[in-house]
């Protein structure tokens, strides 16, 4: 198992705060999925992102996203225990369960510090 750094803990944090604090639905999503990017090596943060990405798909009375994030929540330990997460991948049903997709650079930059 890979151990969080510090870098990727503060970001993780961050992100999840501005999730909260973000005046509309879509930059809410948005940062959770930067937060799900930075935490897909690390079983507990990742899961907790997937929880926190259900509880905004059901506050939107979102079945579908829902129904794909309790799908995720149950693999995202074991998939980030493993090694088998599709890097870059945001997290959202749409994005598909294991398709990689590009890490935004300013988290790639953020993440090699």
């Amino acid at each position: 198992m890979v151990r969080i750094t510090d870098q990727a803990r503060a970001l993780y944090r961050q992100e999840m705060a501005a999730a909260t604090t973000a005046d509309t639905a879509d930059e809410r999503w948005t940062h959770l999925e930067r937060a799900h990017i930075v935490s897909q090596p690390h079983p507990w943060p990742h899961t907790r992102n997937h929880a926190a990405m259900l509880h905004l798909a059901m506050r939107q009375h979102d079945r579908r996203e829902a129904l794909g994030q309790i799908m995720r929540i149950i693999v995202a330990a074991t998939g980030s225990l493993t090694g088998r997460y599709p890097e870059g991948n945001t997290g959202r049903v749409a994005a598909g369960l294991m398709t990689p997709m590009p890490i935004p650079p300013d988290l790639a930059a953020a993440l090699t510090r």
